[in-house]
């Protein structure tokens, strides 16, 4: 069994990075000044990432308020209204607001790739965008569409940027979908999510990532979305590993690649080496090709300088794994 490792998604910003954006909205530097500083912060992220082997390395978004707001900004028909918190977490992000159809005026990623993949050569990065149901269901309406159209207009959107991506130079696409793993999200949601999905990455070459944390989703939300044709699922197992041991060994990945969130994106103590073993054996019992093994979530929850703490930590426990798993 061969063993990889890389963070999920992004980091927390640094001092500096957090003073710039308000300074940048209060009119107190130019955007250049911004991205000056985003492209230290971001260096010194994918350095960490880098030094430790991980496969996929991300750029850490460090510049991003949200996990929406980049694509909002970038899509006409899409405005940001005001603040919601974010799923149970200690921060919030402004709602988007769809009057119409998403009508990509640029697009997000291939800029950053350009910018980034100068600073990770030789390492390509992974790309990361919000999925279309997570999309559609923590934004507003105005559009007068069907929550289903909206989320397939929002998926037709997020297709042409993973395309973009791609032919800019990403190693690989991941699509977070943390809405399926709320309780209240039913088999029709998931069904739904399935379908645009996998209409999102058909006709990539790069391998594709669905990712779901937070929770664990119920078995006949996880039941549709093993139907997705992505090559990777994602889950959050040290939030819940009882539940989320119990999923996979019942369902299985249903012909997917496992990538599993073993190491608390959300506490700054240092990860159980020998549970994150048990966790990664249990729910590989049977399996015989590659895993990741990855962050529960992103790391903008926790304080920086824990961030790249736990970044080593990923790397050093994913060489101990494939070194000791290799012997079993």
């Amino acid at each position: 069994m061969e063993i990889w490792g890389s963070v999920l998604g992004g980091y927390p910003r640094t001092r500096e990075e957090r003073h710039a954006l308000r300074d940048l909205e209060r009119g107190a530097i130019a955007t250049h000044e911004l991205e000056i500083r985003t492209l230290m912060a971001s260096s010194v992220i994918i350095g960490s990432q880098e030094a430790v082997g991980l496969r996929y390395v991300v750029d850490g978004m460090v510049d991003w308020h949200d996990m929406f707001r980049p694509f909002a900004s970038a899509w006409r028909n899409v405005t940001v209204g005001g603040l919601l918190r974010y799923f149970d977490n200690n921060f919030f992000y402004r709602i988007p607001v769809f009057t119409d159809r998403p009508d990509p005026e640029y697009f997000v990623w291939p800029g950053r790739l350009r910018t980034f993949s100068a600073i990770a050569d030789p390492q390509p990065l992974k790309v990361v965008v919000p999925g279309p149901l997570t999309f559609t269901l923590m934004s507003k309406n105005a559009s007068g569409m069907s929550k289903e159209d909206l989320a397939a207009s929002i998926a037709s959107a997020l297709a042409l940027e993973l395309r973009a991506a791609q032919d800019s130079g990403a190693i690989a696409v991941q699509i977070d979908e943390p809405m399926l793993s709320d309780s209240d999200i039913s088999a029709d949601d998931a069904r739904l999510a399935a379908e645009l999905i996998s209409s999102m990455v058909s006709g990539l070459k790069v391998p594709s990532i669905l990712a779901i944390y937070y929770n664990v989703p119920r078995d006949d939300v996880y039941e549709r979305l093993l139907d997705t044709k992505v090559t990777y699922i994602s889950l959050d197992v040290a939030d819940a590993p009882s539940r989320a041991l119990d999923l996979i060994a019942k369902k299985g990945f249903g012909g997917h690649r496992p990538v599993l969130g073993l190491i608390d994106a959300r506490r700054i103590e240092d990860d159980d080496y020998e549970r994150v073993k048990e966790w990664l054996l249990q729910a590989t019992r049977g399996y015989d090709g590659d895993v990741g093994v990855t962050t529960t979530t992103w790391f903008d929850t926790i304080p920086y300088r824990y961030s790249l703490r736990k970044t080593v930590i990923l790397g050093s426990y994913v060489e101990r794994l494939a070194s000791e798993v290799s012997r079993l």
